[in-house]
């Protein structure tokens, strides 16, 4: 495992879940002839040569892939974790405990994101050179009207200081005295991209958190930690993304890749 250098250690855990319900096996579909979790692995390994990378999956056919077709670090967590955080958390827990390292901050990058940027993960670590950043993540500007109503793109609201007031799958704000299709002229609307980083010790005390209301509402995990009152700061990116949760998403990556190779 490549050994992290300078002040912030950190860790990149990309989980990787096989028994998706809309797309089983989706982390092994074939995109542009290579598994869809190997582009996020040499996306990640390109953002910094000093950061440990490992694959976090319940499911051994993912760890057969990912050791022998394209040599990747991988852990297999307890089929038990309920969510992408919980095995980042049983991840950095692991590799304290077993091979005591130690990590300042944690990125988990979703397996199902094959056009993760470099500089997204560069623009996350910078964050925490701010002592009372406790989690970042990312948001992208919304351009269309179909996109803000859609609820398959969440959306987020910030503080003045950027941090995180409430992200739901609704649009946000609601304009009030204007159509619906005119609230992109009138005024900003920001999609989430869900790329998170955390410091360490936060990451272990979120993974004792139970589910509350608003997150078992919307089901967004990052509502349970609202509600806890931890502080989430927002920072924008360009690129949207395009994540791998159903075939057709899988198809719509296609014609994106072939767009721009």
């Amino acid at each position: 495992m490549r050994r992290t250098s300078g002040a912030m250690r950190t860790l990149a855990v990309i989980p990787a879940r096989y028994a998706s319900t809309r797309f089983p096996g989706k982390p092994l579909a074939l995109l542009g002839g290579k598994p869809v979790l190997q582009w996020v692995w040499e996306r990640v390994a390109r953002f910094d040569e000093g950061v440990d990378s490992i694959i976090a999956t319940d499911d051994g056919r993912i760890v057969d892939v990912a050791e022998q077709l394209f040599d990747a670090n991988v852990m297999l967590t307890s089929p038990d974790c309920q969510s992408g955080t919980d095995r980042c958390g049983e991840v950095l827990q692991r590799l304290c405990d077993e091979e005591k390292k130690r990590y300042d901050i944690v990125i988990n990058v979703q397996g199902d994101e094959p056009f993760v940027d470099p500089l997204q993960l560069r623009t996350l670590t910078a964050a925490f050179r701010d002592p009372e950043v406790q989690i970042a993540t990312l948001r992208t500007r919304i351009t269309s009207t179909d996109e803000l109503l859609s609820p398959n793109n969440v959306k987020v609201v910030c503080s003045d200081r950027g941090n995180a007031l409430y992200f739901s799958r609704q649009p946000l704000p609601y304009r009030r005295g204007a159509d619906e299709d005119e609230w992109i002229a009138q005024g900003e609307y920001y999609k989430h991209v869900g790329i998170y980083a955390f410091r360490a010790e936060v990451l272990e005390r979120l993974c004792l958190l139970p589910m509350g209301a608003l997150e078992s509402s919307e089901k967004l995990e990052q509502l349970r930690w609202l509600a806890a009152g931890y502080t989430i700061r927002v920072l924008e990116t360009p690129h949207a993304n395009i994540g791998i949760d159903t075939p057709e998403d899988l198809a719509r990556a296609e014609k994106h890749l072939n767009r721009t190779t």
